[in-house]
């Protein structure tokens, strides 16, 4: 059976705030712990008022804290935003606290809109530069060689496991050269999606890191007791697109019985595209399109996400989900 993961955004749900939002996601964290997933991942966003964990190493670290089995990372770190030094010492830092459990996801777009890029004292060329900053900062983590004078404090000899995040082909020829295990962003922008696994399996170089390449699919999950229950459920996100592509996000909306009374129909092709490695509906349902992602992409490892409103539904969703995972994972060992 294949890992499964999770990708938490720490969605700030309308009329709550990032306060509700911290704590429901160390509460996730803690269930699915309990639940078998294998990683919880959290994303670095900016200026967004629906989304509470831009200061991700922080985040990380309160997760990290607040379990004590599974692995806790990014999904990802902009490095452009950031030095590479500085990022190593974060995470050497998360390492040397919770040694064995950190990961770390590069990603190189901004994670924010311009004005916010130029706050955050962004240099809007480095992104030209990440291949070097990825390699930097994974020197960091090495061991010291002799009379090495600049050294990450904590994080030399940590070895902190670095991904590569991406949602075109940049990032999966990258991954491949370095010989990094590869997170595509198919949650949110699956259109280079195929062309990323190909690009990423058949160019892989094996690296000290990793002897063959290591791809994680990222997947939406609405999960419910029923298909009409979890097709609710996904209406928050669908709105929370349709807001961004519009240029008005905010807090995550509450879910309504019909979509398409409240999202204009000229940005609906572009939502449902958007979110199209999606699964929704019962245990049953869930099982089915998982399966059927599985069995399309054969991914190494499913990392899922979905933003969910209420978060005691956000935390079902997850279990249901677990639950389906566990189910294909026994006829896979049955039929074996």
């Amino acid at each position: 059976m294949i890992s499964y993961s999770v990708l938490d955004l720490s969605p700030i749900p309308d009329g709550s705030t990032a306060a509700d939002a911290l704590s429901n996601t160390l509460d996730l964290a803690r269930e699915t712990e309990r639940l078998g997933y294998n990683r919880f991942w959290l994303a670095e966003h900016h200026n967004m008022t629906g989304i509470a964990s831009a200061a991700t190493a922080v985040v990380i670290g309160h997760v990290a804290t607040g379990t004590s089995r599974i692995r806790v990372g990014a999904g990802g770190i902009m490095l452009p935003n950031h030095a590479p030094l500085v990022i190593a010492e974060q995470f050497g830092t998360l390492a040397t606290l919770h040694p064995g459990r950190i990961d770390l996801g590069l990603g190189r777009a901004p994670g924010t809109d311009m004005l916010t890029a130029r706050a955050l004292r962004r240099n809007l060329e480095s992104s030209d530069n990440f291949p070097q900053d990825v390699v930097e900062l994974m020197s960091y983590f090495d061991e010291a060689a002799p009379h090495q004078r600049l050294r990450a404090v904590p994080g030399v000899g940590t070895h902190v496991p670095v991904w590569i995040l991406g949602s075109s082909l940049y990032g999966a020829q990258l991954a491949a050269h370095l010989g990094l295990p590869y997170a595509f962003a198919s949650h949110f922008a699956p259109g280079a999606l195929e062309d990323a696994i190909e690009v990423y399996r058949q160019t892989f170089r094996p690296s000290p890191t990793l002897d063959k390449p290591y791809f994680m699919l990222a997947a939406n999950v609405f999960a419910a007791e029923t298909d009409r229950e979890a097709l609710r459920l996904k209406s928050s996100m669908q709105q929370a697109f349709a807001n961004l592509r519009s240029g008005h996000p905010g807090p995550l909306p509450r879910p309504v019985d019909d979509i398409d009374a409240v999202i204009d129909p000229a940005f609906r092709p572009g939502v449902d595209e958007a979110l199209r490695v999606s699964v929704s509906g019962s245990r049953e349902t869930v099982q089915t399109g998982l399966a059927a992602l599985i069995e399309r992409y054969k991914p190494d490892e499913l990392i899922l996400t979905g933003q969910i409103h209420d978060h005691r539904a956000r935390v079902r969703s997850f279990a249901i989900a677990a639950e389906a995972m566990l189910c294909l994972g026994a006829s896979a060992m049955a039929a074996e």
